[in-house]
C-alpha cells in the first residue's frame, strides 16, 4: 500500500554509525511498501553508513542519500530530510529509524490510517501496542515520559515521544518548521504539539516496538534532560493561557488550538 490519494511516499531514515543496519532496513522498507521511496539522512558517519546508502542508491533509484557534513542530532537530521521530501513534491513524508525498532512491516498500517488523519503514530502504549527485549527500567521512563507529558501539557496522545510516524505534506508544511531547535524525545513531542494546537487529526496505531539487535543505542540523559525542561516549559505556557481563556470569559478544552 503507498499513500494513495495522499500521493507518493518518502520515508526519511537519519543514521550515524548504521552500517551495520542501513542495508537491511531499507531493504524491508522496499519490500513492505514498493512504491514508496528511501532518503537515508546520514550525519557524516565516520563508520561508513554513507558510502554503504550509496551503493544502495546507485543500484536503486527509490533510495536516496542526503550527506550532512556532522552529526547535529535527530531533529535535525528529521528537518533536513523533511526539506529535501517537500522540495521534490512528496505528498507523505515518514520518520523511521535505522535499528530495525520501528518495523517496515507495520508501515502500511499507518498510511492507512492517515487517510483520516493529518499526523499518525505508531504507539507502543496504545491497547495493542508493545516493546521487546527492552529492559524494564527503559519501558518505566517512556511510560512515565509519556503519562508526565500528557498530564502537563493536555495532549491527549498516549505515545507522544514515538518516533514511527507519517505525516501528510500539508501538515508539515503548517507546523513552522523553520523555528524547531529541539532533539530527540523532545522533536516528537514537539511536532505533535505544533500540530494538536493547529487542531490538526492526530491518530494513533498500536505498533511492536522491538529493540535493536546490532550498534548503539544512540539515546543520553541530555535528551532526556532537554525533554523534561521542555516539556515543563510547555505545559505551564499552555496552562497559563487555559488560566487567561477562563479569566477572559474564554473556557479551553484540551490542547490550545490558537497558533
Amino acid at each position: 500500500m503507498n499513500g494513495d490519494s495522499l500521493g507518493s511516499v518518502l520515508v526519511v531514515i537519519p543514521t550515524y554509525n548504521e552500517r551495520d543496519n542501513v542495508e537491511q532496513i531499507t531493504a524491508r522498507v522496499r519490500a513492505a511498501v514498493p512504491d514508496a521511496h528511501v532518503l537515508v539522512a546520514d550525519d557524516g558517519s565516520p563508520d561508513g553508513t554513507g558510502e554503504v546508502a550509496d551503493a544502495l542508491a546507485a543500484a536503486d533509484p527509490c533510495i536516496h542519500v542526503l550527506h550532512r557534513p556532522a552529526k547535529e542530532g535527530l531533529g535535525a537530521a528529521y528537518l533536513a530530510g523533511f526539506a529535501w521530501g517537500l522540495e521534490r513534491g512528496y505528498g507523505v513524508l515518514v520518520e523511521m529509524d535505522a535499528d530495525g525498532s520501528h518495523q517496515p512491516e507495520q508501515l502500511p498500517l499507518l498510511l492507512e490510517a492517515l487517510q483520516e488523519a493529518d499526523l499518525v503514530i505508531g504507539s507502543r502504549w496504545v491497547p495493542g501496542g508493545t516493546v521487546r527485549n527492552w529492559p524494564r527500567r527503559r519501558e518505566v521512563l517512556s511510560r512515565g515520559a509519556n503519562t508526565y507529558t500528557r498530564l502537563v501539557m493536555g495532549a491527549p496522545v498516549r505515545d507522544i515521544t514515538g518516533g514511527f510516524r507519517a505525516f501528510r505534506r500539508s501538515t508539515l508544511q503548517q507546523l513552522d518548521l523553520h523555528d524547531v531547535a529541539s532533539q530527540g524525545y523532545c522533536f516528537q513531542v514537539d511536532l505533535a504539539w505544533r500540530a494538536l494546537r493547529r487542531g490538526l487529526r492526530v491518530a494513533e496505531v498500536p505498533i511492536t516496538f522491538v529493540e535493536r539487535e546490532r550498534g548503539v543505542s544512540k539515546m543520553s540523559g541530555a535528551i532526556v534532560r532537554e525533554a523534561l525542561v521542555n516539556v515543563t516549559a510547555w505545559g505551564l505556557a499552555h496552562r497559563a493561557r487555559q488560566l487567561r481563556g477562563l479569566v477572559g470569559g474564554r473556557p479551553h478544552t484540551g490542547a490550545d488550538r490558537t497558533s
